[in-house]
């Protein structure tokens, strides 16, 4: 039996194709909002580090209603760090809006998100965003998710996909790309007549698999998910299905629906809805919810395992306790333990160390929004430098590898071929588009880790780097490390102009005059390779006698103040991150330059 009045979809793009804004037009344009109503742009990036870095961070529920049909819309993130959150949300609906831009083409992002919707036979529609862009190519782009489908295996029936020519900026869609259109009713009714409905049991037991995990002060957590079978009522008895193949008999207290940007309380739901349920305590996602009579728990789509690691470690500088709010063990070891339960793609080992913990995830921007996200809640802690986590396959060490796409003007394709050489890049195409080069790698994961800022540098800002974890391969053998080594702070105290002066000739700094420091504290970048440590709080010696000129005011080059991503990509492996809720400082493991000399004997 078919659910002919709903609509389940998701929208999936690389990061920056348009996905948030067009979904903003779809609720604009389906009068969610009232006419004098104010809404901000991206509305649906509702977290603070979603609006400021204007990427979607985490998976979202919203739900329009057109001509009498309720269209369910899920909003999924765009980069490929967070692929977890996509690959879940697949399980929720039954056809993807897969959304192109019209001058970029299907990137990296694309391909991984059209190859999980393929795998588990969801139906795909193709818009292609961005047809204002100057420079856009629709018909170019179409042909090639044409190719990426027939790359990725699509069957015949998949193969015949609709295309839709949208501007989200504009609020417009059509079916031709002949710039005509004056609203987005076009994709409304392409998805109406496109998207499979729901298909389930109307009068069969409750059966709802749980996808997605909010919470709230005062019902605690909430699961979010579609009904496969049956109806949900209010108040009724239920059995969940744990991940441990336990059961546990639980009352569903509260029940609601998605409309626009709220959940309104319902009595009921029926099957093929996506639903938000209260009142089960501990319920986590990839669990099912099922009628007492008919117990069945439903499986999950397997989400990809995490890539890079880095060591959770709690602060132990002379500077430790100063800032933060949460700052021992057992606060960092309860917070890590909180965020497992919603970030799928998050793996939390205990070290041998009790203040040390190996956190695993997707991709550098996938623990440094964790790391953003705890540091603003209050948490203080150290991290270390990023590491690749390998595999052991017939006795040979495997290392992931990521697809590396980079789009830069023609003359700066020499330099960038040459650096990502030496770090066993592999190139496997290369192509011209006007002034622009497009050059795909395949490329150790441990290659990227640092080379971000290294290519901003070399293509002087103009080049755009994108790139997306492509399995295992045999280890590709040994990579330079960072070429540079580390200005050291000599002593606890306060930098100066005069210590600062001597020290900027020796490098870049990373700190300014006035600034607390320790000893062992990074400051700046020695233009050589080795460490160096240097008296930064170092003071003019006063005396009576004055000579024309030498008091004249020390010019200092303002100091590099890195971001929390620059600095996790600048430390080597003997150096950590000290991330306090208002600072964010660079250090060596060990402090004590005698010390570190022992070590290192």
């Amino acid at each position: 039996m078919k659910q002919e009045s709903i609509r389940n979809i998701a929208i999936v793009a690389h990061v920056d194709h348009g996905k948030t804004t067009l979904v903003d037009q779809m609720l604009r344009q389906s009068g969610i909002f009232r006419a004098n109503e104010k809404v901000r742009e991206r509305v649906m990036d509702s977290g603070d580090l979603e609006q400021e870095r204007g990427i979607t961070i985490l998976s979202k529920n919203t739900a329009v209603e057109y001509k009498g049909t309720k269209i369910n819309i899920v909003d999924t993130p765009g980069h490929a760090d967070f692929g977890g959150e996509v690959e879940r949300v697949l399980t929720m609906v039954d056809s993807v809006l897969l959304l192109v831009d019209a001058f970029e083409g299907c990137m990296p992002q694309t391909r991984f998100v059209l190859k999980k919707a393929l795998v588990l036979g969801k139906h795909v529609m193709a818009v292609v965003n961005k047809i204002d862009r100057p420079g856009a190519d629709p018909e170019r782009v179409v042909d090639g998710i044409i190719d990426l489908f027939i790359e990725l295996d699509a069957t015949d029936k998949q193969l015949e996909f609709p295309v839709i020519y949208t501007s989200a900026k504009n609020g417009t869609a059509s079916l031709i790309n002949d710039g005509k259109e004056t609203d987005i009713s076009a994709l409304f009714e392409a998805i109406i007549e496109h998207v499979p409905a729901p298909k389930g049991d109307k009068d069969g037991e409750l059966q709802i698999l749980i996808s997605n995990i909010d919470y709230d002060e005062y019902l605690g957590r909430i699961g979010i998910g579609r009904i496969e079978r049956g109806a949900a009522e209010r108040g009724m008895q239920a059995v969940l299905c744990k991940d441990d193949a336990t059961t546990q008999n639980v009352k569903i207290t509260k029940l609601f629906e998605f409309s626009g940007l709220t959940r309104s309380e319902a009595q009921s739901a029926r099957f093929g809805d996506i639903i938000a349920i209260a009142g089960i305590p501990g319920i986590n996602i990839g669990e099912t919810v099922c009628d007492p009579e008919r117990i069945e728990p439903l499986p999950f789509v397997k989400i990809d395992e995490p890539t890079i690691s880095m060591q959770f470690i709690v602060n132990n500088s002379p500077f430790a306790g100063r800032e933060g709010k949460y700052v021992t063990t057992r606060n960092i070891k309860e917070r890590l333990k909180r965020e497992l339960e919603t970030n799928v793609s998050l793996r939390v080992e205990e070290t041998q160390s009790t203040d040390s913990f190996k956190v695993s995830g997707r991709g550098e921007l996938h623990l440094s929004i964790l790391i953003e996200t705890m540091r603003r809640e209050g948490y203080e802690f150290a991290v270390s430098r990023p590491r690749v986590i390998y595999k052991e396959e017939k006795g040979k060490r495997q290392e992931p590898f990521e697809l590396l796409m980079i789009d830069v003007p023609g003359e700066y394709t020499g330099v960038v071929i040459d650096k990502l050489n030496s770090r066993k890049a592999s190139l496997v195409d290369m192509s011209t588009e006007g002034a622009s080069t497009r050059l795909e790698f395949k490329i150790p994961a441990r290659g990227l880790i640092g080379y971000r800022n290294e290519f901003m540098t070399d293509t002087k800002g103009n080049g755009i780097l994108n790139h997306i974890f492509c399995g295992y391969r045999d280890y590709a053998g040994d990579i330079p490390e960072r070429q540079r080594g580390s200005i050291i702070a000599h002593e606890l105290g306060e930098s100066t102009a005069y210590g600062l002066f001597n020290a900027q000739e020796r490098g870049r700094l990373f700190v300014n005059a006035g600034l607390k420091v320790y000893e062992g504290m990074i400051v700046g970048e020695n233009a050589r390779a080795e460490d160096i440590v240097i008296n930064i709080c170092k003071r003019k010696q006063l005396t009576n006698t004055r000579a024309s000129g030498s008091d004249e005011a020390l010019k200092l080059t303002p100091a590099a103040v890195l971001s929390l991503e620059q600095s996790l990509e600048f430390i080597a492996d003997d150096e950590l991150v000290e991330v306090t809720p208002m600072s964010i400082r660079l250090r060596k493991a060990i402090l004590g330059k005698t010390d570190r000399a022992k070590a290192l004997k």
